[in-house]
């Protein structure tokens, strides 16, 4: 099975916004600031959307773990 681009820019979004509120939360709780936990999570956001992106497009590659699909019969 083979995936476009898009779907793993869709991904790379969704989980870097949820990964970015942790980020953001555990930050202010270490600090107490909501500038710093701020500038800490934009920065993370901004670099692991980067890394999380290249990571998933060579797992595509990677054949580890698949199984071929299975041809469909139609009766």
């Amino acid at each position: 099975m083979h995936e476009k681009a898009y779907r793993s820019v869709v991904k790379t979004i969704s989980w870097r916004a949820l990964g970015t509120l942790d980020t953001v939360i555990i930050s202010f709780i270490i600090t107490g600031s909501l500038g710093m936990a701020a500038s800490i999570g934009g920065i993370e956001l901004i670099t692991k959307m980067i890394l999380y992106y290249f990571h998933e497009r060579a797992w595509n590659r990677i054949s580890l773990g698949r199984v071929p699909k299975e041809p469909e019969y139609h009766i």
